[in-house]
């Protein structure tokens, strides 16, 4: 059985298993939701680096989610409270990962002063964000690699007053 997610934030050690876990919850987990064709257009592990997924990492304000010491998910939080990531590996998911890394993103956008939480959520991510107070704002259709997906934006209010 799985221990309980620690978090932390990102080191720059942890690109590696961040990109893996990325690729698998695109690529295992969010299978069951879209297309072959819309999966190969988001993940696109071709296209991408460690050293460059790394330097994204660091640049946002990302956090890391352990499970037994291993690397189980990671998110981020900007200032205004967006969330631009939360993936979490398939053989974890369900476990209290995501519910975990939400928290501590959570905490952290109201130590940074947002007053509102968004992120742009997958068809696979809705119903967990929905679950955490989160509302649909818009569905959207974005284009990755020529391939149209469909997310939505999704928003939580951190404060007393309701989002724009």
């Amino acid at each position: 059985m799985s221990g309980v997610a620690r978090i932390r934030p990102y080191r720059r050690g942890d690109a590696a298993a961040t990109l893996a876990v990325f690729l698998d919850a695109v690529t295992v987990t969010a299978a069951a939701d879209y297309s072959p064709e819309q999966i190969a257009a988001w993940a696109r592990p071709e296209d991408r680096s460690v050293a460059e997924w790394d330097a994204r990492r660091r640049s946002r304000n990302t956090y890391v989610a352990l499970v037994d010491d291993e690397v189980a998910g990671f998110s981020d939080v900007s200032a205004a409270g967006y969330v631009d990531m939360m993936f979490v590996a398939s053989r974890h998911a369900g476990g209290g990962v995501a519910t975990a890394l939400l928290a501590a993103l959570e905490e952290e956008a109201r130590a940074l002063g947002a007053t509102r939480l968004f992120a742009d959520v997958s068809i696979t991510a809705r119903p967990f964000f929905a679950r955490r107070g989160f509302t649909v704002q818009a569905e959207q259709r974005p284009v990755r690699a020529g391939v149209e997906l469909v997310n939505f934006r999704m928003v939580k209010t951190l404060g007393g007053s309701p989002p724009d």
